[in-house]
């Protein structure tokens, strides 16, 4: 990834952004009502961004539900894709869900996203599924796919949010 970009923890001031790259990216975008309700009001949701010189250029989220992650979105803004962004912003993902204590992740992609699942494999993931008709646009196929190989947790990781037994 680019040295001058960095990753960091998404906050209701990025919305506007994340929305706008969520707009331009999936034919389907989720709101940006969504998207604030997740941020915000979603206990088990979790956000990061890929940030440059002030603007968001990608994002990134995922839903941990006791040892289980699903990603929900990734979306590289277009004029910065093939740069490793979006390996960079998944994997900080991947390490993020660890720290929170996820075993492994789940996602869904696209059948036809030969990008996103060179990705995926990249990083650990395999194919475990199909969901039939599972893109309501036009009725593509998903893969399941699944990574069961995160990395450590960071024995220092700590947030506002974490709990001490």
């Amino acid at each position: 990834m680019n040295a001058d970009a960095t990753i960091r923890r998404m906050t209701e001031k990025d919305l506007d952004a994340v929305a706008a790259i969520e707009e331009r990216t999936f034919a389907l975008p989720w709101s940006r009502e969504s998207l604030r309700k997740d941020l915000m009001e979603n206990p088990c949701a979790r956000y990061l961004v890929a940030e440059r010189a002030g603007e968001i250029i990608a994002y990134a989220g995922v839903w941990i539900i006791l040892d289980e992650g699903h990603i929900t979105n990734i979306a590289v803004d277009q004029a910065e894709r093939g740069r490793g962004i979006g390996k960079a912003i998944t994997a900080a993902l991947l390490q993020y869900a660890a720290n929170l204590g996820a075993r492994y992740l789940t996602l869904e992609v696209r059948v036809s996203n030969e990008a996103a699942l060179r990705l995926y494999r990249s990083l650990g993931f395999i194919k475990v599924g199909v969901r039939k008709k599972y893109y309501e646009d036009n009725g593509e196929d998903g893969y399941i796919m699944v990574c069961d190989r995160l990395p450590e947790p960071q024995a220092d990781f700590e947030e506002a949010e974490t709990v001490r037994a």
